[in-house]
């Protein structure tokens, strides 16, 4: 019994010696703690809360090259790119103002329940998991459509507030842009020509039964994490992508030279196509995508771009998709560290 418990008690301590810890402290203008803030690696799991002088101790994993986010109520969320074990992180916030966006009283052509379900559709998804996710606060939404641009915009002041019962998740998400090109003024689904957006996300595990679970890995078999992963990790094949060119199954390693650089990122150069076909000039490659059966087309308009560890893609405006692979978006979008 005592071997046992010495045994359990240098696991212990050897754990905690190998194990390193981001510390910092997080503070108003006039440096006063701001305490029970949320600290957070970007797009994971992984968060903290200060302590009630704004301490806060979050565990550091090499590979995780995430932004640290820091939110707090009433204060604009703060980001920090450059960080290490080896030196305290201070964050300053700053009190947040009201929008100074220009609000121009004009005749609407659509109405908001009808950019609501665009916005809906290019940002939660049409699979399965997107249709059931819902946003608590969809009141905090500011859509805006531009005639002259053909496009719709939209904006939030607050967080997200997202619920995905069929993953399992809570997510909080800062709206970073949001925006959806259209070849002509309409919000018609099929004359949508690109959709983008972007913001920084934290999960919060709210189930995880055996339905959970099946649920996750059926959101990610197919998904653009999953595309990215096998893009990476060459892992092409039956149990992942085929990849088309002209319509017929192509090697991968004619089309993309893949890097691993030493801060454990990708970069990926992709072969410039000169086809006759590619009617728009910013698209430098396309591809046709087979998974299970399912059909999917990827475009890039750069011979470069750049993945992380996770499998995220850090070149979100270069890279767009179609087909099945378009539908699985923020619905069945999880975290950054599943399954590694």
């Amino acid at each position: 019994m005592i071997q046992r418990l010495l045994f359990g008690l240098i696991l212990l301590c050897a754990t905690d010696v190998f194990s390193q810890y981001i510390k910092g402290k997080v503070v108003d203008e006039s440096q006063q703690p701001l305490p029970s803030a949320t600290v957070y690696y970007e797009g994971t799991t992984l968060a903290t809360l200060t302590d009630d002088q704004g301490n806060f101790i979050l565990l550091y994993n090499p590979k995780v090259k995430r932004p640290i986010v820091v939110s707090y109520m009433g204060y604009v969320t703060a980001y920090a790119e450059n960080y290490s074990v080896d030196k305290p992180l201070k964050v300053i916030m700053r009190q947040s103002t009201s929008s100074l966006r220009e609000v121009v009283i004009k005749k609407e052509r659509f109405t908001r329940k009808e950019k609501m379900a665009i916005f809906k559709e290019r940002f939660l998804g049409i699979s399965p998991f997107g249709l059931r996710t819902t946003i608590e606060n969809e009141e905090d939404i500011e859509l805006e459509y531009d005639e002259e641009k053909m496009m719709l915009k939209a904006y939030s002041d607050k967080p997200l507030i997202i619920i995905n019962r069929a993953l399992g998740y809570k997510i909080n998400y800062e709206l970073v842009d949001f925006e959806i090109q259209f070849t002509k003024v309409s919000l018609n689904p099929h004359t949508v020509k690109r959709a983008f957006y972007s913001g920084y996300t934290r999960f919060e595990e709210i189930k995880s039964s055996t339905a959970v679970i099946n649920n996750r890995e059926e959101a990610y078999k197919g998904s653009p994490m999953h595309f990215f992963r096998c893009l990476t990790g060459y892992s092409w094949g039956a149990e992942s992508f085929n990849l088309f060119y002209k319509g017929l199954i192509t090697t991968p390693a004619n089309h993309f030279t893949v890097y691993k650089q030493d801060d454990d990122r990708f970069k990926v150069l992709i072969k410039k196509q000169n086809e006759p076909e590619l009617l728009d000039s910013n698209i430098v490659a396309v591809f046709g995508l087979m998974y299970n059966g399912e059909k999917s087309s990827v475009y890039f308009t750069t011979d470069t771009i750049y993945v992380d560890a996770f499998g995220n893609n850090l070149s979100p405006r270069d890279v767009s998709f179609a087909g099945f692979i378009q539908g699985k978006r923020l619905g069945d979008t999880l975290p950054l560290n599943y399954g590694l």
